[in-house]
């Protein structure tokens, strides 16, 4: 399908469930020039909305994906081709342009999740990735589940084995426990890596409740780790604010839970309706009201962390990536200051406690440098 000097920009595919996305406004036109990593249109997925960042540099000759549309993942969106690139070459491109069909010859062939019972409790994880290398585990926080992580498996997968989970009583793991201190979380997790066949060490990457509990598993179980990357995490300080956790074990309808969301994001514009319906629809589970409710008291009450970890780091002889938005209103940013001297610290403006979402290609582009070091 390939055309000298023609360029197709397709539709991405972000995450492991994303199928098709909806054009919503470019950011180019016809006749401009595009860099590597300018954000060229918005998508809209089932999950969020996003800036497609051009792969490739070059002349914009052609949008063919308008405002509006519904396409599928690696659906032709925009032609790059040079001045010298004749109208008909072009057309004749764009007709001849077949959307690969899903699981041909691709990544995506084969079954997107796995299932490991732990401890008695069963949880959904995704491997991605080679077979070769020490494997990158994913941590997602309170609330969360694997696909918080939907923009950044797919980059670091490119060259490390990739693990995501959604740890008990979250996603679509068992509506159970293994406790609800930290240390029983810790322990959950290297019993699934155990479940998992993997029995060397691992980079764990964790958000918010999933960095505590990767910085409790580096302190509990050394040889288990082989370094920490960490996005605003729980752990490092005593404050937080209970109002984001408390709200969102609380809200009942689409109107309660709405605000509750927004207070992730700097923009609150990210928190798509169907966002608050996945997660209206997750919190009424049978079982899981509850169990967060037990969850968020025993780690966060009356706007304090119940266990800090940072004093425990000077032992932590492991490399330390922490990346923090300047506009978390759910831990506050002072606390990257805790992460000790050795920690390489990351720091976003404008960007709230989601950085893995709202900085992607950022925290992507630092995860492989400190991955590959």
């Amino acid at each position: 399908m390939g055309h000298a000097g023609i360029t197709p920009i397709v539709m991405p595919k972000w995450g492991l469930e994303m199928r098709e996305g909806t054009v919503q406004d470019w950011l180019v036109k016809a006749g401009d020039r595009i860099a590597v990593g300018q954000a060229i249109v918005e998508v809209e997925t089932d999950k969020i909305s996003n800036a497609v960042e051009a792969a490739d540099a070059g002349l914009l000759r052609r949008i063919v994906g308008h405002s509006g549309e519904l396409l599928p993942v690696k659906a032709l969106l925009a032609v790059l081709a040079e001045p010298e690139v004749g109208d008909e070459a072009i057309d004749a491109y764009i007709a001849a342009f077949e959307v690969p069909s899903a699981g041909t010859g691709d990544a995506d062939a084969g079954p997107a999740f796995d299932s490991a019972t732990v401890d008695g409790i069963r949880v959904r994880y995704a491997r991605r990735g080679s077979e070769q290398g020490t494997p990158v585990l994913f941590l997602h926080g309170f609330g969360g589940d694997l696909n918080n992580w939907l923009f950044n498996l797919d980059a670091v997968a490119e060259q490390h084995p990739v693990i995501a989970l959604d740890l008990p009583g979250h996603g679509q793991s068992d509506a159970r426990l293994p406790g609800t201190s930290l240390a029983a979380l810790a322990r959950f997790v290297a019993q699934f890596l155990d479940a998992a066949g993997v029995a060397g060490p691992v980079h764990l990457v964790g958000h918010s409740m999933g960095g505590a509990i990767a910085l409790q598993l580096a302190l509990d179980a050394p040889a288990r780790v082989a370094s920490l990357a960490l996005v605003s995490p729980a752990g490092l300080g005593a404050e937080i604010n209970t109002g984001y956790t408390d709200g969102f074990v609380r809200a009942q309808s689409r109107r309660e839970l709405k605000p509750v969301l927004e207070q992730l994001f700097a923009d609150p514009g990210l928190v798509s309706r169907q966002m608050v319906d996945d997660m209206l629809k997750y919190k009424r589970m049978d079982g899981i009201e509850p169990l967060l409710a037990a969850l968020g008291t025993a780690l966060f009450a009356d706007g304090r962390q119940t266990t800090v970890l940072a004093e425990r780091l000077q032992a932590l002889d492991k490399p330390l990536l922490v990346f923090w938005g300047e506009d978390d209103q759910v831990i506050p940013a002072a606390q990257a200051a805790h992460a000790g001297p050795r920690a390489e610290l990351l720091r976003f403006a404008g960007t709230g406690h989601m950085a893995m979402l709202e900085k992607a290609s950022e925290v992507n582009a630092a995860l492989r440098r400190h991955l590959a070091g």
